[in-house]
């Protein structure tokens, strides 16, 4: 079978350590023109080790180097017989080597805004940004240096784009909002979307005009179709380093703290302020109103219905069983204050029959 798999001029090792560090143990004038996985790698490859439980597979990997950790190192080296690179944290390290890969063979967009572009007279868009085909931005809005905004996208009034930032196709960005330097903004995403309030009178809906904005920090990355609503009064904050998938709801007024990051479809409800380091695994729902201290990790699945005031892992789902083993569970769980009731009566029974005898 053709190998597919692109691959770039050779890297000198010598050039991947003086760029991200790690010990190199082999030939330094050793050249790499890909990474590949620890069992396809080939002798012009690059592959890593940062799951231990693979030691055996990295030991007899095909790859030309590896990059692994100090702790792999010993029992690796003693049948493998590539170059190596040894640093603390290998997974940190491909994800660095392999922006390098990429961006030797990126094919940077060239700065100017398309002919079809409809960019309105009040707005400022730095000489050196690229505006796509097919892009609409309005009055006000200032769009920063080396800004890649693809085709189809959408940039309201007064809405302010960092520099070096880069939105994917038919991304919505609507009026006030901002995002600040390096962010990724992928396709479909909606940013600045009215928040979900409505006031009830007589049984009907009296809709809260939304009139806060999204503010944005550094270094974010927004999944495809993910929705960020803008806050009622003052304004949903996402900070510095953020990391969030596909298709996550953020309801309005809601603060998320520095570099936490969300799988796919997780939900917030307004108003939810989240700590700095947090993870959510996918589809995790976070009820409104509440707080999550910093370094709080929910499992996938899980929904939170109460503040979470410490640090540490937190899981609130039932575990998968067979249909007919959760229905017998849940006819327990649902007669579970019976049965303490019973208990408890039986437990007074045995004392007032101890106790005469």
């Amino acid at each position: 079978m053709t190998d597919t798999r692109h691959t770039q001029p050779g890297v000198r090792l010598a050039d991947l350590v003086e760029r991200f560090g790690g010990q190199l143990v082999g030939d330094p004038e050793l050249t790499v023109s890909a990474i590949a996985p620890l069992d396809s790698a080939g002798s012009t490859h690059i592959s890593f080790l940062s799951n231990s439980k693979l030691r055996a597979l990295a030991a007899q990997s095909q790859a030309a180097a590896l990059i692994l950790s100090p702790l792999d190192d010993p029992t690796v080296s003693a049948t493998y017989e590539g170059a190596r690179i040894v640093t603390t944290n290998p997974y940190a390290y491909f994800a660095r080597t392999a922006q390098y890969f990429v961006s030797l063979g990126e094919i940077p967009a060239q700065p100017g805004t398309h002919p079809s572009a409809v960019v309105d007279k009040d707005a400022l868009v730095d000489p050196s940004a690229h505006v796509g085909p097919n892009v609409t931005i309005e009055a006000g809005a200032v769009i920063g240096a080396h800004v890649v905004i693809d085709a189809g996208c959408f940039i309201g009034r007064g809405a302010r784009i960092g520099e070096g930032t880069h939105l994917f196709a038919n991304v919505t960005f609507h009026a006030g909002c901002r995002i600040g330097a390096r962010g990724i903004v992928h396709s479909g995403a909606v940013i600045g979307t009215d928040g979900f309030g409505f006031a009830v009178e007589g049984g009907k809906y009296i809709k809260i005009p939304q009139t806060g904005g999204v503010v944005i920090g550094d270094d974010v990355d927004i999944g495809a179709n993910t929705c960020i609503d803008r806050g009622a009064l003052a304004d949903t904050i996402i900070e510095d380093g953020v990391k969030l998938d596909n298709q996550i709801q953020i309801g309005h007024n809601c603060h998320i703290g520095a570099h936490t990051a969300m799988a796919g479809c997780v939900g917030v409800a307004g108003s939810a302020k989240i700590g700095k380091h947090c993870t959510f695994g996918g589809a995790a729902m976070v009820l409104g109103h509440l707080e999550i201290a910093d370094n709080v990790h929910i499992s996938s699945g899980s929904m939170v219905s109460r503040s979470v005031l410490e640090p540490g892992q937190y899981t609130g789902f039932y575990p998968l069983a067979k249909n007919a083993e959760w229905e017998r569970s849940a006819a327990i769980v649902r007669n579970l204050a019976s049965m303490r009731e019973k208990i408890r009566s039986l437990e007074k029974t045995i004392r007032t029959i101890t106790e005469e005898k």
